[in-house]
């Protein structure tokens, strides 16, 4: 069975668990799990917010975990997903709620269904500044900030690798290292996802020392044109080879990278045209995500809403 069937069924088994608490409020809104036929109506919400996602960036998010919408006279109001990471941790992202019925605690109802079953877990994700109040109420802590950077992209100055580390493609078998690399580096094992983004990343360059694979980067179609994501490195110098090197393949075209503001990299991105737009908070509840000592390092995230 291929990683992306893998996931739909993983899907699939947990949504009834998900269902079980679902009512119709006394406001008339209903929440239900969320289904593939859902995904054109999700995708005009987040259209409707002004979010860039395509309808194939809503297809790989929900393929990997599991949903939520609040519907109310039919129409879809509300969505909310989750994703499980093994068997300790979790991300929530794409929880959105229609301008025009904000401030009805959909967005609490939502958050609550969400957290429901996740208690033994660590939960990770990526607050705007509207919704920081609802989640630090809901028992999340502010653990750091994400940078989205984007522009088009001018010709990156190359960052020449040290004697011993050089740049080449992902090889064909090369899934279960790279795997292995971001579960490192996030904290938490993503193997079908990083299997999918694999398959169809337009490039994927690894950073390697002496023949072992010591990081990585994908160039992905997403949002308004491609994005950088995610990018693993033992250091900065060697996640700026991994970047530039992409940056430069894309140069012309409209890039878009999320970076760890800790990272450091905000001004060396905005020296080749990619500039900061927005900055939203990285909030955890339960145990810390940070990846061990001697660990490679998440500088970029796939997407804001998968971490």
């Amino acid at each position: 069975m291929s990683s992306k069937m893998d996931a739909h069924f993983s899907s699939a088994k947990t949504i009834p668990m998900l269902a079980q608490t679902f009512t119709t409020a006394a406001d008339g809104v209903l929440l239900r799990p969320m289904t593939s036929a859902d995904l054109p109506r999700a995708h005009a919400l987040t259209t409707e917010m002004r979010w860039p996602h395509r309808p194939a960036d809503w297809e790989l998010a929900f393929s990997h975990g599991e949903g939520l919408v609040a519907e109310r006279d039919g129409e879809v109001i509300a969505t909310g997903l989750r994703w499980r990471w093994g068997e300790r941790h979790a991300t929530i992202g794409l929880v959105v709620v229609s301008p025009a019925c904000q401030g009805r605690r959909i967005g609490h109802r939502m958050m609550s269904a969400l957290l429901e079953g996740l208690d033994g877990h660590t939960v990770l994700l990526h607050a705007t500044a509207q919704g920081r109040g609802l989640y630090e109420r809901l028992g999340f802590m502010r653990t750091g900030e994400i940078r989205q950077h984007q522009g088009v992209a001018q010709p990156a100055p190359l960052v020449a690798p040290g004697p011993g580390w050089r740049l080449r493609p992902a090889g064909l078998q090369e899934a279960p290292a790279l795997q292995a690399l971001d579960a490192a580096a996030r904290g938490m094992p993503r193997h079908a996802l990083i299997q999918d983004l694999l398959d169809s990343a337009e490039a994927c360059v690894v950073l390697d020392h002496e023949g072992e694979p010591k990081g990585f980067a994908m160039l992905r179609r997403f949002g308004r044109g491609h994005a950088i994501g995610p990018v693993v490195a033992p250091d900065a110098e060697g996640a700026k080879a991994l970047i530039a090197h992409l940056a430069g393949l894309n140069a012309g075209h409209f890039t878009r990278i999320d970076i760890d503001f800790a990272s450091g990299l905000a001004e060396w991105l905005e020296s080749f045209g990619l500039l900061r737009v927005d900055a939203p908070t990285t909030m955890v509840r339960g145990a810390s995500v940070a990846p061990p000592p001697g660990a490679p390092a998440l500088f970029a995230i796939v997407m804001q809403a998968l971490g």
